[in-house]
């Protein structure tokens, strides 16, 4: 018997019988194509949320469907810009629209739970707004008992002594880390072999004023990509997020669809 938790690894028929009915949990991992500086590959936002999926999804027996490997337009104050040659983003209305049609083909395929796992901040809104949409026409179509928990595994790191151990200079902001620590971290600890550390670029965190100008200007975004330094990331840090984020949200996802009687 197949044990992936990969639903594109399984023939139809084991998802069909995985999925019966209904108390299934499906994953779907939202990410992007953006560049991560220059000590880290492209596909970052796709590859953390995938690897925190299955880390999950084995320990409550869940599935984890095929990520979406393209997210809304990199912002310069979250994730440096979308003018970054490799940067490859959707219009709103798209991702929206891509996770209004994947919840109207789970539904009709059986599954009434699903957990959104999203890797992008920029992502969001357009998640929310895809999933609104996708639950309004289940509504219209007399299915009512379709849940949805939408989350991004950075909220779960919020245990200050945890956020002391990854920054003991002290936190500057989740606003400014891509790039950073964190997903450095994370990365190394899941996939070492796709990050360089000895092509970090060490430099001031970004500093931005409090309002948008566009077109937005280049200048303002540190040349590397990143927006605070990654130097002070190692493989230690990363197996702590991941530990920190797989129990937090496994515990999360049971509350929701489990709650105690």
């Amino acid at each position: 018997m197949n044990k992936s938790v990969f639903v594109g690894e399984l023939t139809w028929k084991e998802y069909e019988a995985s999925i019966a009915g209904g108390e299934r949990v499906l994953f779907l991992p939202v990410g992007a194509l953006e560049q991560h500086g220059h000590h880290m590959c492209m596909a970052v936002d796709v590859l953390l949320p995938t690897a925190v999926s299955q880390r999950v999804a084995q320990r409550i027996d869940a599935l984890v469907m095929p990520a979406l490997h393209y997210g809304y337009k990199s912002q310069q104050k979250s994730g440096g810009g979308n003018h970054f040659p490799g940067t490859t983003s959707l219009d709103g209305a798209t991702l929206t629209h891509s996770v209004q049609d994947i919840i109207r083909e789970l539904a009709r395929h059986g599954v009434r739970r699903l957990v959104l796992m999203n890797g992008h901040y920029e992502n969001s809104m357009f998640i929310v707004e895809g999933i609104d949409l996708a639950l309004r026409e289940l509504r219209y179509a007399g299915i009512n008992d379709f849940r949805v928990v939408v989350l991004s595994y950075w909220d779960f790191i919020k245990d200050q002594e945890v956020i002391a151990q990854l920054y003991p200079d002290g936190f500057l902001g989740w606003d400014i880390e891509h790039g950073g620590v964190f997903e450095t971290s994370l990365m190394l600890a899941l996939y070492p072999e796709r990050v360089d550390m000895e092509r970090v670029v060490d430099h001031p965190p970004a500093s931005f004023p409090p309002y948008d100008v566009f077109p937005i200007i280049p200048e303002r975004t540190p040349a590397a990509g990143t927006l605070s330094s990654a130097v002070g990331a190692s493989r230690e840090k990363g197996e702590l997020i991941l530990r920190v984020c797989v129990e937090g949200i496994a515990s999360a996802v049971e509350e929701v669809f489990n709650p105690p009687s």
